[in-house]
């Protein structure tokens, strides 16, 4: 499956704000500073984006096109490596 980069993005700025607000609803109800509850759902927010750019990091390597790739530079590497062992 593909997904531009454009796309992803928006897709991971909705999951962060979206996890973002759940938690500022349930930080709300409990007894905590306003201070606290800023700073947890500005983390929380954050820690969402990340993960799930991790995420796409991840599965966009494990794309079988990204294989082949890797596959083809160590080959090149290896020949570039006799070659030189020869000399």
């Amino acid at each position: 499956m593909y997904i531009s980069s454009r796309a992803a993005l928006i897709r991971n700025l909705g999951i962060a704000l979206l996890n973002g607000a759940i938690t500022l609803i349930i930080l709300l109800i409990a007894p905590l500073g306003l201070a606290a509850v800023i700073i947890n759902t500005i983390l929380i927010t954050i820690a969402s984006f990340v993960n799930a750019t991790a995420g796409d990091a991840v599965v966009n390597f494990l794309q079988p096109s990204q294989i082949k790739t890797l596959q083809a530079e160590i080959i090149s590497q290896q020949s570039q490596l006799t070659k030189e062992s020869k000399k």
